[in-house]
């Protein structure tokens, strides 16, 4: 079941934070464990700590929607870096990683209890029978903190940033689990950057359009880092913005982004110029000349980078690139990862 945004906090519903994590169904039927993703592709070999917690936590039979998780070392925050890199082929490797940076489960929908399907069921009975089933039960499989009151919600979406969360989720109490459909409401927090264009990457399509345009934002050292992407554009556009960058593309060795900062340990890229959940998908990037200023809307950072991709505003021709740096975004407050946890 899916969330369509809102500006504004519904009021008279049910309340719940927003998890920054990987989205799964989970499965148990006896010894058998699923975790299943959105895209339907299991996830379950690449969480082997998050089967065996649910082996210990679940009833013998059930269905539970919710999120998988992984904290910061200090357990004070969500890490979804962290978690992106648990999708590894290697066997060895996902072992190692599961010692590591272990992930843990939130639940937030029960679908199926024994023999039965619960999805017609009202959000308010599933709730109830969720909360019967598992607190307490397992460290890594929490029940996530909900609220019937507008106002608690609101402390909750301006306070739970700081513990990595993305916002709220508002359902309604009578509402009945429907796959695939947009009837539950998402609150994200909106912000504007100014970044300085880096580069670009060629879209899916060939040559002769834009797939996304590279941000930067310079450290506290002067530092072009890269911070995300933003490429939502219309094809025509994609096309338009191809040429008129050319003027601006510069050889590799004349690019911040070059192979030396790269080895240096900056935050660049390169690292990432495969794509660990599609192994065919190039993400190499055309190097620009960082002389252009763009405007992005964007929900909040994790770390120094965009949490998601991020949304063109405008261009920018009155800044210096110079004058894109960190101090101009908005940090949220700090808030413990446990405190939120302490509320199911």
């Amino acid at each position: 079941m899916l969330a369509k945004p809102a500006a504004e906090i519904p009021p008279g519903q049910h309340y719940e934070p927003k998890w920054d994590g990987f989205r799964a169904i989970v499965f148990r039927d006896g010894d058998e464990v699923v975790l299943g993703s959105r895209n339907e592709k299991p996830l379950t070999r690449y969480f082997p700590e998050v089967a065996q917690a649910v082996l210990a936590a679940f009833p013998d039979r059930a269905v539970i929607d919710g999120e998988i998780v992984v904290a910061t070392a200090d357990a004070t925050r969500l890490d979804f870096e962290a978690l992106q890199q648990r999708i590894h082929p290697a066997a060895s490797r996902v072992t190692t990683l599961s010692l590591g940076t272990p992930a843990a489960f939130v639940a937030f929908d029960l679908l199926a209890l024994g023999t039965d399907d619960l999805m017609s069921r009202p959000l308010a009975e599933r709730r109830t029978l969720l909360e019967d089933l598992l607190p307490g039960r397992h460290p890594d499989v929490h029940l996530t903190p909900a609220t019937r009151d507008v106002d608690e919600a609101q402390r909750w979406f301006e306070v739970f940033e700081g513990a990595g969360l993305d916002g709220l989720v508002a359902k309604k109490l009578d509402l009945t689990y429907q796959p695939d459909k947009r009837v539950m409401t998402k609150i994200k927090h909106v912000r504007t950057a100014d970044c300085v264009l880096a580069g670009y990457r060629v879209h899916a399509s060939g040559d002769g359009a834009v797939g996304s345009l590279l941000l930067g934002i310079n450290d506290e050292r002067g530092l072009l880092q890269s911070v995300g992407v933003v490429g939502a554009f219309p094809m025509a556009r994609r096309r338009e913005l191809f040429g008129e960058l050319q003027p601006l593309v510069v050889p590799i060795g004349e690019h911040p982004w070059s192979w030396a900062a790269h080895e240096h340990g900056e935050r660049t890229p390169r690292k990432n110029e495969t794509s660990r959940w599609n192994a065919g998908k190039d993400l190499s990037f055309v190097p620009l000349r960082p002389e252009r200023v763009l405007e992005v809307r964007y929900d909040y950072m994790e770390g120094p980078r965009f949490r998601h991709t991020t949304q063109f505003v405008r261009w920018r021709p009155d800044r210096d690139p110079a004058s894109c740096t960190y101090d101009q975004l908005d940090r949220p407050v700090t808030f413990s990862l446990a405190d939120v946890l302490e509320r199911t």
